[in-house]
């Protein structure tokens, strides 16, 4: 039996800027292990010239501007993203260029940077191509770092997402989704390695998962699947009719008090 085809990669690049100002509300914000660990192992810190690659509303953007990266160079293929990335650059002082266009059309200078980052968007770009590119943007000894959210533990099935998986189960699934059943994409530690290790300039090359509990209330949890690929791709009606269901679990079910777990799975690799 073939894999269910996932939503075109092409096709995804553009959902999240349909309500950009809604996306940006509903998407929790990254934990502090994920920036201790760029700064402490990464080099993150006054001085780093770094490139992001789809850095959407600028989330992880606006931390690597806090934490003092030189400059900034934001590739992001939606021109709907771009009045917030520049937005960074007015609010922390720190240079952001934001190129629009995706990362596999984008011409970076070789050995340039001293860190690169994807957060949450590295499903959207041809792993192999662009894992060879980003390596070639940056300098000897400096860093690459992918991480991504996953919503709920296939290990641990939380009581919501047994509740609706029903709900979800019949749409066409992001990239993240992953190439093994059952296994997020960035959960697949052996395929992502073994990814990484492909690229002869990489080496040192770690993964690391941090879970936590992510309280909601409905309307939170409304905004939030509002912002899942395989919801927003639908036709508004399909699309309401989808969220309607899941905020009515959360309300009649869980008394409108929903506990999400999420992963983040972290994994960086250094520029020989």
């Amino acid at each position: 039996m073939s894999a269910p085809r996932k939503i075109d990669r092409r096709e995804g690049r553009g959902l999240f800027g349909l309500d950009p100002e809604s996306y940006d509300r509903a998407r929790p914000e990254y934990p502090d292990e994920v920036w201790a660990l760029l700064g402490d192992r990464c080099g993150l810190g006054p001085g780093c010239r770094v490139f992001e690659v789809g850095p959407g509303t600028g989330r992880a953007t606006r931390r690597l501007a806090q934490m003092g990266a030189a400059s900034i160079l934001a590739i992001e293929p939606d021109e709907r993203f771009a009045p917030y990335l520049k937005a960074i650059e007015a609010e922390t002082g720190a240079p952001v260029d934001v190129r629009v266009q995706a990362f596999d059309e984008a011409d970076l200078p070789a050995a340039s940077f001293d860190l690169g980052v994807a957060a949450t968007s590295f499903h959207w770009v041809a792993a192999g191509p662009g894992l060879l590119k980003a390596a070639a943007a940056l300098r000897p000894g400096g860093w690459w770092a992918m991480w991504w959210y996953v919503f709920g533990d296939p290990r641990r099935l939380d009581p919501f997402q047994q509740a609706t998986d029903h709900i979800l189960a019949p749409l066409m699934p992001s990239p993240s989704q992953g190439e093994k059943p059952g296994i997020p994409r960035a959960l697949d530690q052996e395929a992502r390695r073994a990814e990484l290790e492909a690229v002869p300039e990489f080496h040192k090359i770690e993964a690391q998962v941090w879970p936590r509990t992510f309280p909601l209330n409905t309307d939170q949890v409304r905004a939030l699947y509002a912002t899942f690929s395989p919801i927003a791709r639908l036709e508004e009606s399909e699309r309401l009719r989808v969220l309607d269901a899941v905020a009515d679990a959360a309300e009649k079910q869980f008394n409108g008090r929903v506990e999400r777990r999420i992963l983040t799975a972290l994994y960086v690799a250094q520029r020989r």
